[in-house]
């Protein structure tokens, strides 16, 4: 409480009239992303099974089960869902698995440059020489359609459609691709878990999907992935690629890598799977109030959140670089954490500005002007209403 003179007057007035003001009160921050994964109580069970059986990797008992109980959950066969230690390392086991490593003939992968770095460094440590490719600028997606007559079609050895920001990539089209061209197809899926078991007749099948569960996804084991496939050899290949190329033997017959997940990683998977459908309805009921928020506002479908895209994402679309610069200042001023997850597109990265690439023009629409905005299972309300007011005012271009 602000004290008083001896005559009864504020010593705020005393020190304003002095020419003092109080410093300004800055905002807690808000974070982009605060992950909530299962809590102690809820891993401890799957703990003491650990220390029962002193199984810590290699396949052991808790792995299978996760691996048994995903495949359910995504309506997969069993044998269908294999673990891996990261996203990336179940990227670089499908690519393997599906394509082999890069050979001279065939010395590219076909990817999107809207995309995460670590799509391109799977591809290049399979020994692959990225091939940046431009995104339909409706689905965000590489269209299948025109790879067919595409002039490096011949030289492409591997192709890598990705799930933007979750969005699910239909199998359809890049069976019928593979089918017509002979060239193998790996989808990564990365963050598409909830695409995957809302509609896995569409999402998944023959086409082996390599999903991440890294603590920033809405499913998380913390740090791991999967690959999700109707294709039981090649899930088969797959783990034997992620075990130094060893099934059944101390014999490596395939290159390899060691992707392996943890028991540790698959207790924390387990507990998520667990208490799924309340994780799930909590990022469902953030995405909702968003978009109240944001029409309360008048921001009419400027925010995209899921189901379009998963639930650990909510983007905000700006049209052209000034109203972009307008709204990330106002973000900035308010304390809250945004990110082009994407950055401006894996050809603006600095190792890679030298790949190939053809023409670029979504992506270049597209990339710099997505927000990644803050999401939390527990992001309150009144965080939202902060989130969403603090865009308004970058949009209409108020200052303070």
């Amino acid at each position: 409480m602000m004290g008083v003179d001896l005559e009864g007057h504020s010593l705020a007035t005393g020190m304003r009239s002095a020419g003092w003001s109080a410093p300004e009160i800055q905002p807690e921050p808000i974070p982009v992303l605060h992950p909530r994964l299962p809590a102690t109580e809820r891993l401890l069970p799957y703990l003491h099974r650990i220390d029962a059986t002193r199984r810590y990797s290699n396949h052991g008992p808790l792995v299978l089960e996760f691996e048994r109980r995903l495949a359910e959950h995504l309506r997969l066969p069993a044998g269908g869902l294999i673990s891996a230690s990261s996203g990336t390392a179940a990227l670089i086991g499908t690519i393997i698995a599906s394509a082999g490593r890069a050979t001279p003939e065939r010395p590219l992968a076909f990817m999107p440059s809207f995309t995460f770095v670590g799509t391109a460094s799977a591809a290049e440590i399979c020994g692959y020489q990225p091939y940046l490719a431009d995104v339909d600028a409706n689905t965000w997606m590489l269209d299948a359609s025109r790879l067919a007559c595409h002039p490096e079609r011949d030289r492409i050895g591997v192709i890598v459609p990705v799930a933007p920001f979750g969005r699910g990539v239909p199998q359809a089209p890049w069976v019928s691709l593979r089918q017509e061209t002979g060239i193998p197809v790996v989808i990564d899926g990365a963050a598409s878990f909830e695409a995957a078991a809302d509609a896995p007749h569409r999402f998944l099948g023959s086409i082996p999907v390599a999903l991440s569960f890294h603590a920033t996804k809405s499913f998380a084991t913390a740090e791991g992935g999967g690959i999700a496939t109707t294709h039981l050899d090649l899930a088969k290949r797959a783990a034997q690629v992620l075990n130094f190329g060893c099934w059944g033997s101390r014999n490596s017959a395939l290159p390899s890598i060691n992707g392996k997940m943890s028991e540790y990683h698959a207790a924390v998977g387990l507990a998520e799977l667990d208490a799924w459908a309340s994780k799930s309805a909590a990022l469902r009921a953030v995405a909702d109030a968003y978009q109240q928020c944001s029409d309360q506002m008048g921001l009419f479908n400027r925010l995209i959140t899921m189901p379009l895209i998963a639930g650990c994402y909510v983007l905000f679309r700006c049209f052209g670089m000034e109203e972009t610069t307008r709204v990330k200042d106002s973000l900035g001023r308010k304390g809250i954490d945004f990110r082009l997850w994407y950055g401006h597109g894996l050809h603006h990265q600095t190792y890679l500005t030298g790949v190939a690439r053809e023409s670029l023009d979504a992506t270049e629409e597209l990339a710099p002007h997505l927000l990644g905005l803050p999401v939390a299972p527990d992001l309150s309300e009144a965080a939202i209403t902060r989130v969403v007011s603090s865009l308004a005012d970058g949009v209409n271009g108020q200052t303070s």
